[in-house]
């Protein structure tokens, strides 16, 4: 089986202000043909370090795909790089001069002198277009492995990929196909999950089956490898159904669907409308809501009552209640909830009240406590949860919580 590297070149992404995006999204591609990464460098822009990191990668892996380092200034110097790996020189291609003096034509501009090295490749090396910028990627061959260097603004490297690269990629993989499924469970942890899926999990299986945490989303990642495509994806489906049947309701859904698509698809189908009122997310469920296209089929309402005065002149909370247990409190939160579901006269209702943080906790009650509510017309159901880490992430935790109250509940 062929194996990848990927080398990301930039002072920017090693201070942190660039994230690498591209790397992900090279993994991913690479792995739906049957091609593992199996490293990955992040350098600055300094040739010997380059060349040094792309004579490691060769000795890693078949492939070395490269981002980053094709600009026109100074320390854009991957051209220049691959040019000393190879032990050749950079020669002038008025070709591709002409595309980028033609790609700046097109936009009633004159071309900088400085985008003249663009059009410079490595003596023996291939260039790869570039249909949304001035970049010409490179492509090299060198004892056997393929040095391919693209952009590095990623929708310039994506399309560069997908047109230039990957239809080369099937010669790679040997015959190996790879296919992923990717099963989403939310309401527990990673470590509870491993243990209802015991040797699911074991290294030298096949399927094999990793796991991802993000803001309590749990995604279980299916990666079947057969010779043939359709042999590949019925063991990735078979383990999807193992994976159903023990966990049962930790599943929402599956790929890349949030919590939001699946209930809101939920309320679509049983043809039910909701309405939140919030305080300590701020509008954060109220937007997650909403993101979903065609949400107003069945979310009509929101609030968000930061002060206690809000509470009481917006949903009608009793000023006494609040008082008497608190603006953060199961019952605050339940009068939120059904103060909310008066007025907007929906089907469902969704409350939140907690402490984001970072201040203003007690010993009695912390910095990431939440009571959520869920009512509906025969049922309320509040709970109290303490969320950990930033405010941010609280508040995230909180709403994607309350979604999922509201998943269950659409289930019964």
């Amino acid at each position: 089986m062929a194996k990848a590297s990927i080398v990301s070149i930039g002072n920017e992404i090693l201070s942190g202000q660039t994230v690498d995006t591209n790397a992900a999204y090279l993994s991913t591609k690479l792995l739906a043909i049957g091609i593992p990464v199996v490293s990955s460098y992040t350098i600055g822009d300094e040739i010997d370090s380059i060349v040094r990191t792309l004579n490691l990668a060769g000795n890693d892996a078949d492939l070395i795909l490269v981002t980053g380092g094709l600009g026109p200034t100074d320390d854009d110097l991957t051209r220049q790089a691959f040019a000393q790996l190879l032990g050749t020189d950079l020669q002038l291609d008025n070709k591709l001069l002409d595309k980028i003096q033609e790609f700046f034509v097109s936009r009633n501009r004159q071309m900088p002198e400085i985008n003249r090295i663009q059009a410079y490749t490595p003596a023996g090396a291939k260039a790869l277009p570039n249909s949304l910028g001035t970049a010409p990627g490179i492509w090299a061959e060198l004892h056997g492995k393929s040095f391919i260097a693209m952009p590095g603004v990623p929708f310039e490297m994506k399309q560069m990929f997908e047109e230039s690269v990957l239809p080369k990629m099937a010669g790679f993989s040997f015959g190996n196909v790879v296919v992923v499924k990717k099963i989403n469970c939310f309401g527990t942890g990673e470590s509870n999950i491993a243990e209802l899926l015991t040797d699911l999990c074991r290294r030298d299986r096949n399927p094999l089956i990793n796991s991802t945490v993000d803001c309590g989303v749990i995604t279980l990642h299916i990666v079947a490898a057969a010779e043939d495509k359709n042999k590949a994806q019925q063991m990735a489906e078979k383990d999807e159904h193992l994976l159903r049947s023990k966990l049962g309701k930790l599943v929402y859904g599956t790929d890349d669907q949030t919590l939001a698509e699946v209930v809101g698809r939920m309320l679509a189908q049983q043809k039910k409308t909701i309405s939140v009122a919030e305080s300590c997310t701020g509008g954060c469920l109220a937007a997650m809501l909403t993101d979903v296209p065609g949400a107003s089929e069945y979310f009509t309402h929101g609030w968000v009552t930061y002060s206690n005065s809000a509470k009481i002149d917006e949903l009608g909370v009793p000023d006494e209640l609040i008082q008497k247990h608190g603006s953060v409190s199961s019952q605050v939160a339940e009068a939120m909830a059904r103060g909310a579901g008066k007025r907007a006269a929906t089907h469902f209702a969704i409350a939140i009240t907690g402490i984001a943080g970072p201040a203003g906790g007690t010993e009695q009650k912390p910095v990431g406590l939440v009571y959520i509510c869920v009512d509906s017309d025969n049922h309320c159901e509040t709970k109290r949860f303490i969320f950990s880490h930033n405010r941010a992430s609280i508040r995230h935790r909180a709403a994607q919580t309350a979604l999922n109250m509201l998943r269950l509940k659409l289930q019964i």
